[in-house]
Formats: C-alpha cells, structure tokens, sequence
C-alpha cells in the first residue's frame, strides 16, 4: 500500500501570536451640529444599546477560546465591547494607544458619518485615492498603516504561543487585513460592528486567516 498524504490543518509557527482583531459595537448616531465627547482628538462615542448586545454576543461566542489577554484601544466604544469577554474571562484589558481609529482632522465627532452619507466630494476622493489625506485634516493612509503595524508587531512579541483578542475600529481592522495581505489600502475597510477577523503575526511576517466573521450575530 503506498504512503498517503492528506491536506492538513492550519496551525501557527512556533512563537507566533493569533490576534483576533474584534470591531467594537454599533455605537450612538451621529447628529448634525452635535459632535461627540472627543478625546485625544478623537470623537469618542459610546456604544448604542445594539452595540451592547453585539458585545455580549462577542463575549458569548470566545468565552471558551484560551485568550491570554485582551487589548483595547484608548477610545471607550472598545472598552466597552471588550467589558463582557474581560469578565467572562478574568482579564483586565490592556490598552494598545497606536491601534486607535482613523485621525480624521475636521471631520472627527461624528461629521465623517454625515458627509459619507451625502457622499461628499472629499470622501469621494478618498475613496477613489484610498488615501485618508485627502479629507481635512486627517491623517494619511501611511501615518495610519505605520502606526497599526507598530501596534500589531508590540502585541505580538508579547504573546508568542499564545492567542489573544484586540478590540479596535473598523479602519483599524481595515488597515491590518491590507498590511498582512499586501492588498490595496481599502480592500478591507467595510467590515460590520461585532465582526471578528484573525491574522497570525510570526517575526514580521503576517499571515490572515479571517476577515468579518459575523455568524455570532443575529
């Protein structure tokens, strides 16, 4: 009889870190002549009680996952996504400052949501450029990546062997699919509230292997 060979399964390389990127909740609408409480330049929304339940959902669905630790960001949406899996868990969160959202300069506090929405011609541009720039303000597309990877490769080194969840924002999740693929800037950037998406981090080398799993939601 001779030898077979079957597919295998993957499995992280010997000291890798499998970083399950979750996006935080829905959180609150956006009002026009309202901006959100800001922190460190940031519009800093709470969840919306849909976002509270798509985190309890998150906690239900990886409170058996052996997570070594949990990472946040220093906006309160994350903190809050990551409060139910934190307690399931046992974990305190840590956060990781580098990993926070998209700076976007004049549009921060919740107008981005309402130019988007009248698609206005700087989003368009955007868009169309992939580069966050060209909205007033804000941060370019190669300031948001460099950032991201530092924060991403900080967390791995201190996790080798080991799982662990990291709670961030949709342009977050966006930039890292983008950087561990080597796609386009915006190949990942639509990704739901609640989602889960994983890449597995070995040295510098970046490795996907889920983007926007969302079957925990109903």
């Amino acid at each position: 009889m001779s030898k077979e060979y079957h597919q295998t399964k993957f499995s992280p390389p010997p000291g890798a870190a499998d970083l399950l990127l979750i996006r935080h909740g829905r959180t609150e609408a956006a009002r026009p002549g309202v901006s959100f409480p800001m922190k460190d330049g940031h519009g800093d929304p709470a969840l919306h009680p849909e976002g509270e339940e798509q985190a309890l959902a998150v906690a239900a669905r990886l409170e058996r996952e052996p997570l070594s630790a949990i990472y946040v960001t220093n906006l309160r949406r994350t903190h809050q996504t990551a409060a139910p899996l934190a307690e399931r868990l046992g974990l305190e969160p840590r956060v990781e400052a580098d990993l926070r959202e998209i700076h976007l300069g004049e549009w921060d506090g919740g107008l981005y949501r309402i130019k988007a929405a009248e698609n206005a011609p700087e989003f368009q541009r955007a868009f169309a450029r992939q580069e966050w720039g060209e909205i007033p303000g804000a941060e370019t597309t190669a300031i948001l990546h460099a950032r991201v990877r530092a924060g991403l490769l900080r967390i791995a080194a201190a996790h080798p062997d080991e799982r662990v969840a990291v709670v961030v924002h949709a342009g977050v999740v966006g930039a890292a699919l983008a950087i561990a693929s080597g796609s386009q800037p915006f190949a990942f950037n639509k990704v739901a509230n609640g989602s889960i998406s994983r890449i597995v981090i070995h040295g510098d080398r970046m490795i996907v292997q889920g983007f926007n799993d969302i079957s925990h939601l109903s």
